[in-house]
């Protein structure tokens, strides 16, 4: 029992982090149409920016509170640079943004040298219930995770900007005649789903350590939990990333990782054949 209790808090915590990526990924998708291949790299890049404070005498804390900002600033650049281009070809704007992730990932690697680099916990220990011990970062993780899934909510659902966001989705012609800047909407939009991958690499850096492939696990996870959830709605990604999260950290307990791997790709392949729009669909946020 007790071991059975400390495998749903992993369980949990894991699948907080892939929530975290998964959010960002599907508003992206829900709102532009294209599927974002850089945002694992962009995962990364909120690991490395937390590590880069921490090297130079930061605290880490201050690190992971500028990740999410840094790479949000960056996936603003990127989108005015080069994304916009490819809206109107979802498949070449798949393919450009892999690329992008791929120059990402190939720069981090030639910055850190390959290497395996550790970040401690800004908040370190743990605690214990009766027998039962508990870290309390992957805790923090967990409550950090909820905090933003419900001011991501609030944003879209009760503000004036979230208003303006769910007319570019509804009817991106009609919000435009109605003097909506759809391209300013995109280019923020873009912006907050990469700042919510750098917050999820700030985060998780101290549990996985950095390295360059870092952000690749979260992307193919990250992009079968969208499918899974099905675009056009903030709860079908969040309910696909609960969905993969789970099977991805509940599986391993009990068979090997590689298979557990597998078979969770397997059975999403499996679900979505059956239904290709997902657990939840439409076209609100």
């Amino acid at each position: 029992m007790d071991t059975l209790i400390v495998a749903l808090f992993e369980i949990l915590s894991f699948g907080a982090i892939v929530v975290l990526v998964v959010l960002g990924l599907g508003i992206i998708a829900s709102m532009m149409g294209v599927f974002n291949f850089a945002q694992g790299e962009f995962v990364l890049l909120g690991a490395y920016v937390t590590y880069l404070a921490y090297s130079i005498g930061l605290p880490v804390a201050l690190g992971m509170v500028a990740a999410p900002f840094v790479v949000g600033a960056l996936g603003f650049v990127l989108e005015k640079l080069v994304v916009r281009r490819f809206y109107a070809a979802p498949i070449v704007a798949m393919l450009g943004t892999y690329a992008l992730g791929l120059i990402i990932r190939e720069v981090v690697r030639g910055l850190i040298g390959g290497l395996y680099l550790s970040v401690p916990e800004p908040i370190g220990g743990s605690f214990t219930i009766g027998p039962l011990h508990f870290a309390v970062w992957r805790c923090v993780i967990v409550i950090l995770t909820m905090v933003v899934m419900a001011g991501s909510y609030a944003l879209l659902a009760y503000t004036s900007f979230g208003l303006r966001i769910r007319a570019s989705l509804e009817n991106p012609s009609l919000a435009r005649a109605s003097g909506i800047s759809s391209g300013a909407i995109y280019s923020i939009t873009f912006a907050f789903g990469a700042a919510l991958a750098g917050l999820a690499g700030a985060l998780i850096v101290p549990v996985f350590s950095l390295f360059a492939d870092l952000g690749i696990r979260f992307l193919i996870q990250g992009f079968v939990a969208v499918m899974v959830g099905g675009v056009g709605s903030f709860a079908g990604p969040v309910a696909g990333a609960g969905v993969i999260g789970t099977l991805s950290a509940a599986l391993p307990w009990v068979m090997t990782p590689v298979i557990a791997d597998v078979l969770v790709f397997v059975l999403a392949i499996i679900f979505v054949k059956f239904r290709p729009r997902g657990l939840i669909s439409g076209r609100g946020v």
